[in-house]
């Protein structure tokens, strides 16, 4: 975890100096802006989809800068009706506590479809 924080460091002040075309600097973070995913949100995004086939919508989102540190995941299932925030949240943790043991953070965003 120490060596991808001082990769992400290095990214900063890289990113800086001359900017990449596949990343781009948004309020002193570095985001990639290619539609191409990592190897970490594909392997999260086929876990979830395995686990929530109703999913309607699911996005997951290497947010460390593609050393796979951080991840933001926005799901919205059917399987989550009726049940809390809370519950949901941990529906998705259950389904990943083998990536989150290797992760620094995760934000979690869910929802039932609307229709």
């Amino acid at each position: 975890m120490l060596s991808c924080k001082r990769n992400l460091a290095n990214i900063m002040v890289s990113a800086r100096r001359v900017l990449r075309s596949d990343q781009v600097v948004v309020s002193g973070c570095v985001r990639r802006c290619l539609s191409t995913q990592t190897d970490g949100e594909v392997r999260i995004t086929e876990i979830l989809k395995e686990k929530f086939p109703l999913a309607s919508s699911l996005k997951v989102v290497d947010i460390s800068g593609g050393c796979g540190a951080m991840y933001e995941i926005h799901i919205e299932s059917s399987e989550f009706k009726g049940k809390r925030t809370i519950q949901q949240h941990q529906l998705v943790n259950q389904a990943l506590k083998e990536e989150i043991q290797g992760m620094h953070g995760l934000r979690i965003f869910t929802d039932v479809p609307k229709h």
